[in-house]
């Protein structure tokens, strides 16, 4: 039978009704993915993502397991900073720099993922609390690039088992 995905509130719940079955589940912005062995040999293979963003138009998302070959301070533009580590995002714009954090008292304009999380704000104002040792690498998540999904792909790549749904704190995938 073919799993008809509905997106209501909890997940991973199965139900039986007029001979079909329902697979329920929610993916929100803080939900945390592990990716599955269906995704080995590929760019998501052993990837821990951190769900930001889920609407009718897609998902968005950040690797949050992955280091970046380099540090933030080995970039050209940002060479005069602290040594600060950097991850691999996703394959989306590897051309810009997108952050999460925990720290919206030091950090304007962020926009709240889930409790305690963070997307994005005023980076300027990261990089002054990076140097002045206010923020450290468990308040903040640096990514080169992001993942995203059109609507719907990402249930139905979940569906056919390519990624398990974590139940975390999103704060953990600061840390992770």
């Amino acid at each position: 039978m073919i799993p008809w995905l509905i997106l209501k509130k909890g997940f991973g719940t199965l139900r039986r009704s007029w001979g079909c079955n329902f697979f329920i589940m929610l993916i929100t912005a803080g939900t945390i993915l592990q990716s599955t062995a269906l995704l080995n040999g590929t760019y998501f293979e052993n990837a821990i993502i951190l769900i930001t963003e889920n609407n009718i138009n897609g998902s968005t998302g950040f690797v949050t397991n992955n280091l970046f070959e380099r540090p933030l301070n080995a970039l050209q533009e940002f060479n005069h900073i602290k040594l600060f580590t950097l991850y691999n995002g996703g394959p989306v714009d590897t051309e810009h720099l997108f952050f999460i954090h925990r720290r919206p008292d030091i950090i304007e304009g962020g926009t709240k993922v889930c409790d305690g999380t963070f997307y994005g704000g005023n980076f300027t104002q990261a990089v002054t609390a990076i140097n002045n040792n206010t923020l450290t690498e468990k308040d903040l998540k640096i990514f080169i690039g992001y993942c995203g999904w059109d609507a719907g792909e990402l249930e139905a790549e979940v569906v056919e088992g390519s990624w398990e749904i974590i139940e975390a704190d999103a704060a953990l995938a600061l840390i992770k």
